[in-house]
């Protein structure tokens, strides 16, 4: 028998080179091919051209709302944009044991509860298994179908039968088609696969779920053309020693990117947590220094997040920046600004922040709360416990303003704030009812602030 001829192809961006090399010649990335059987060419790859397509105006296309089918979890309908819509392809990624299969577990039954066809396809567990989770999460599994299977046509002859409104496919990595030659999980077979599944999905009106595995620095696997073929791509966060789970969106068609979903991990399953801003807040007995309460916004929802700093004289000749939830390299910058323009310094301090809760905070608004929380560890001069802060800090010292200052005024104050450190940009016309305003353009007024408490 002829040995089978091999490739290697890059796990980013799916490119293939008949050698292995360091560096992916497509995408430039370094350690990223991997050796797979090369695919025979299809029979027709040379056919004729085919006819070209019809041609339409934009302007006389007339867009129609998608109609949205509730999932019954209000924190996952949040995230994928106010429900599933027909025909749609999302893709849904996190850490092993992180809740991804007993959310959608949970989603299925609560749909087929009220009489929707839904089909639950696992790949990587038994149906004992399936139903052993059932039984212990005590869910109502009467009407959810059940496939325990990994050959791609047999999983689409299947969804073309039985025609089910919503369909999980746990996961696209165990899935392989017959007309590949490759193993289960390699670049080849996820992307035919689905690529299959979304053809099917468009085709036949049918929402497919896709979980996905990820590798060790927190991507999903596979070829990054998967993250472009789906419609929603979601990852969970959070740590898994601790209760609390946190859907992101990523990409979203139908809906705004940067969403957040917050959940409680408890015996019967995943629920979402009404108000999350409670958990990302520490209940102290009385105001301690190195504290700052930031009012950040992910998609549509303001969240308030304790950010905590501790500033500690310098053990080594190199002093220490570490961040956890926040980015470290903007930590430094904000350090540089402070020393430049309020000349505060800490060339000599090991700086520690660190945002409350497990979440991660991505925007800039962010930096005027490390900064207040900086210098107050530093000095030991505790903040009010009813002040909040959010704005971006630029090089030149500016204060710049946040994108929706006036929801995260509002938000404040119903939680109780009742003073803001905010950009003068973001200054209200109107006074907001329960909360003071101080609007602040430099870095040096902020660190005067600090002085007249």
């Amino acid at each position: 028998m002829a040995k089978a001829k091999s490739v290697f192809s890059c796990t980013e961006c799916g490119a293939t080179n008949p050698k292995w090399q360091g560096q992916c010649p497509g995408c430039g990335q370094w350690n990223t091919l991997v050796e797979t059987v090369a695919e025979a060419a299809a029979p027709n790859r040379f056919a004729p051209l085919a006819a070209a397509g019809r041609l339409q105006r934009l302007a006389d296309i007339k867009p129609r709302e998608e109609p949205r089918l509730p999932t019954g979890i209000e924190e996952f309908d949040r995230v994928l944009g106010g429900g599933l819509v027909a025909g749609g392809v999302v893709l849904i990624g996190g850490d092993p044991g992180i809740g991804k299969s007993t959310l959608l577990l949970q989603a299925l039954s609560r749909l087929a509860e009220s009489g929707q066809p839904v089909l639950y396809v696992s790949g990587e567990e038994s149906a004992e298994q399936v139903a052993l989770r059932a039984q212990r999460l005590q869910l109502p599994a009467a009407g959810l179908q059940l496939l325990p299977e990994i050959g791609l046509e047999r999983i689409l002859a299947t969804i073309a039968r039985e025609q089910p409104l919503v369909a999980v496919i746990d996961s696209i990595q165990t899935l392989y088609s017959e007309a590949l030659t490759s193993a289960p999980g390699s670049v080849a077979q996820v992307r035919e696969c689905a690529a299959q599944l979304t053809r099917q999905a468009k085709q036949g009106g049918t929402t497919v779920i896709l979980v996905g595995h990820v590798t060790k620095e927190g991507a999903l696997a596979g070829p990054r053309v998967l993250e472009h073929i789906v419609d929603t791509v979601l990852y969970f966060e959070g740590d898994t020693n601790s209760s609390f789970r946190l859907v992101r969106a990523f990409k979203n068609r139908f809906g705004a990117v940067n969403e957040l979903g917050v959940f409680a991990m408890t015996d019967r399953g995943l629920k979402g947590v009404s108000n999350p801003s409670a958990l990302f807040l520490s209940q102290h007995a009385q105001d301690v220094a190195g504290s700052c309460v930031l009012v950040t916004q992910e998609g549509t929802r303001p969240l308030l997040v304790e950010i905590q700093a501790l500033v500690d004289a310098a053990h080594s000749p190199s002093p220490r920046r570490l961040t956890v939830g926040l980015d470290p390299s903007r930590l430094a910058m904000l350090l540089a600004v402070l020393h430049r323009h309020a000349g505060i310094v800490c060339f000599d301090q090991d700086v520690f922040v660190n945002a409350v809760g497990g979440v991660r905070i991505q925007e800039p608004a962010a930096d005027l709360a490390v900064l207040l929380a900086v210098v107050s560890s530093l000095r030991n001069r505790p903040l009010p416990g009813k002040w909040v802060a959010f704005g971006e800090v630029g090089l030149a010292g500016e204060i710049r303003p946040a994108p929706r200052g006036q929801e995260r005024l509002k938000e404040a104050a119903k939680l109780g704030f009742t003073h803001a450190l905010i950009p003068r940009a973001n200054a209200p016309k109107a006074p907001v009812k329960g909360i003071e305003v101080i609007a602040l353009e430099r870095v040096e007024e902020a660190v005067d602030q600090m002085r007249n408490l």
